[in-house]
């Protein structure tokens, strides 16, 4: 069935983009302390302005003590000097716009750091101004006289939702680390001083917003205890009562108005999305609330339902192409919009992960994600390294080489429970496909020590993967069949052909293949095909379009045989088709 898009669905830019993720720790380091910088970034940018990205999204960058990663705001008005200063931000988004590129800042308005002079403040006594400016509850006591936390609520880090206060006697609200408390958006005088700091990002120069786990700063504000999901621990997820709450919609429109006012670009994390409606109203192109959110539907193809995401699970590409039918559906017939992505400083590498990082099928299956990613409906993420086919962590490293608070956390509990050899070495083969870590690593910019992300006798700040001998950025830019160009040709082809790729219907083919993904974009004037097997096997793909009619603009391999409609397809084989209609 073609998918045709609403009349909703209008040119303007931030559909038209496309935008590359730096993680800003892990991408140059210029000033040779083991820490990327925006130095580095800024002598980056004939790079990714070669790639034919359009727009740069900064991971945080605000001073923070880093317990996250910089999701831990201390100040949200400055920049860590661990990048720089806010003079390199204004050379940043001025040597951007003179690329014809935009500047994306990543805000994080569901929790601030501990160090936040805002919860300084609140925390000091019950009677400060700002003590409602975070979530602040007193303990329940069990019939023994335990102190227990207000509910039952988990952390997406596996400890208590809840930490207690000594000074102030009551606990508060953390979804994530300890030193993560969650920001109380039921203060008008809270939501006052956020929006203040969205108007001085905008008026600096910077075009728009990646907004982190955005739809949980609404909480059902009885806090009920969630449901018993997973006995083996004390602490259960309870996002049926924060994610999507009851005055979400409130405060996106009060947001949206501002990022209208600016024709801002937004993009909100939102995971625990299930009900379709609730996205069109957040999304919808006459409700001016957020121009697209990142749906998780894909990046969770192999995960467990209900269950944490170091259990074992499996994937099938059946799941892959409903969500993406789905998705397409909902967001073109809606007036909304897509956010395509599959990577990000949360998941593990792709080629790793759901394709091949054999030597023989990396590269074949990078160069099928870009053609999986770029030419769906919506506007396509690159996550930094995606465009050279960087690899997860190797197996053999100890858990001692992974450094997020996340991983950390959960090895620390899973060893807690005296597993044994064999439950260690079964719970590490997952961790090492699905930590975070997997996509944080230093960017590999050429074959020199500590692959050209920091001199060579310094220590980067997090292990450099072994294999930036082969591949990396030097071995691969300016030669036509590497990865990174194949990359390169996908986004300009979707710059140069919008009326199809941007606005474009889409249609799903071959809904039951097992092997094979197949889709069409078209216009008044364009029908392109993308044909991908998703197998490590070669398969012979009766295609239903008549696609002798087509030319090639793109194909991962050199060779391509087609014979009486029969597409034959190597392993991971990825190939655009184009038709010009007659006008």
């Amino acid at each position: 069935m073609k998918i045709v898009p609403s009349e909703k669905i209008q040119p303007v830019w931030w559909r038209e983009t496309s935008v590359y993720q730096i993680y800003p720790a892990s991408f140059k380091d210029e000033n040779g302390d083991g820490f990327g910088d925006l130095q580095g970034i800024l002598s980056k940018l004939d790079y990714l302005k070669g790639l034919n990205v359009e727009s740069i999204w900064l991971s945080p960058i605000y001073p923070s003590p880093l317990k996250d990663m910089g999701y831990d705001v201390s100040n949200y008005k400055e920049i860590d000097s661990r990048y720089g200063s806010l003079q390199d931000i204004n050379v940043l988004a001025k040597e951007l716009h003179k690329r014809g590129m935009k500047l994306v800042m990543d805000l994080v308005l569901n929790h601030t750091s501990d160090q936040h002079d805002w919860f300084k403040e609140s925390r000091s006594s019950k009677t400060n101004s700002k003590r409602d400016w975070y979530i602040w509850r007193p303990a329940k006591y069990n019939k023994d006289g335990k102190r227990l936390p207000p509910n039952n609520w988990r952390s997406y880090f596996d400890t208590s939702a809840w930490e207690w206060d000594e000074t102030t006697q009551e606990y508060f609200l953390h979804l994530w680390a300890p030193e993560q408390p969650d920001i109380n958006w039921e203060s008008p005088e809270l939501r006052k001083a956020i929006y203040d700091i969205v108007r001085y990002w905008l008026d600096r120069g910077v075009d728009g917003f990646r907004l982190d786990v955005i739809n949980m700063i609404s909480k059902n504000q009885e806090f009920p205890d969630a449901l018993v999901t997973d006995d083996r621990y004390d602490y259960q997820m309870g996002y049926k009562y924060y994610a999507n709450g009851p005055r979400i919609h409130e405060y996106l429109k009060e947001l949206g108005q501002i990022l209208h006012e600016y024709n801002a670009f937004s993009v909100g994390e939102m995971p625990h999305v299930e009900d379709t409606d609730e996205v069109l109203r957040v999304v919808g192109a006459d409700r001016r609330e957020l121009t697209m959110i990142f749906q998780f539907d894909l990046v969770s193809l192999d995960l467990v339902p209900g269950k944490h995401k170091y259990v074992e699970g499996t994937w099938k590409l059946s799941d892959l192409k409903k969500s993406v039918k789905k998705w397409q559906s909902i967001y073109l017939t809606g007036g909304g919009w897509n956010a395509s992505f599959i990577e990000n400083h949360d998941q593990p590498r792709t080629v790793s992960r759901y394709l091949s990082d054999s030597p023989e099928h990396r590269a074949h299956s990078s160069k099928l994600m870009a053609l999986f990613i770029v030419f769906q409906g919506g506007t396509p993420f690159v996550y930094q390294g995606q465009e050279l086919a960087l690899a997860n962590i190797p197996r053999d490293w100890s858990i001692s080489e992974y450094v997020d608070v996340e991983t950390q956390n959960f090895w620390k509990l899973f060893m807690s429970g005296n597993p044994t050899q064999e439950e260690i070495q079964k719970t590490m083969d997952i961790v090492n496909m699905r930590a975070r870590d997997n996509g944080r690593t230093p960017m590999h910019w050429d074959s020199s020590p500590n692959g050209g992300f920091c001199p060579k006798d310094v220590k980067p700040w997090m292990r450099v993967t072994e294999d930036f001998n082969e591949w990396n950025a030097s071995s691969q830019v300016g030669k036509p069949d590497s990865v990174y160009s194949f990359w390169s040709a996908s986004l300009g082809y979707r710059k140069a052909m919008k009326d199809a790729v941007v606005y474009g219907s889409f249609e799903l083919l071959s809904e039951e293949d097992p092997s094979i993904v197949a889709f069409v974009r078209e216009s008044n004037s364009t029908v392109l095909a993308v044909i991908l097997n998703f197998t490590d096997k070669s398969v012979s793909y009766e295609c239903p379009l008549q696609i002798g009619g087509f030319q090639v603009l793109l194909n991962n391999y050199e060779d391509l045989v087609i014979k009486e409609n029969v597409i034959h397809l190597n392993p991971y084989q990825g190939v655009l088709f184009k038709k010009s209609l007659s006008t």
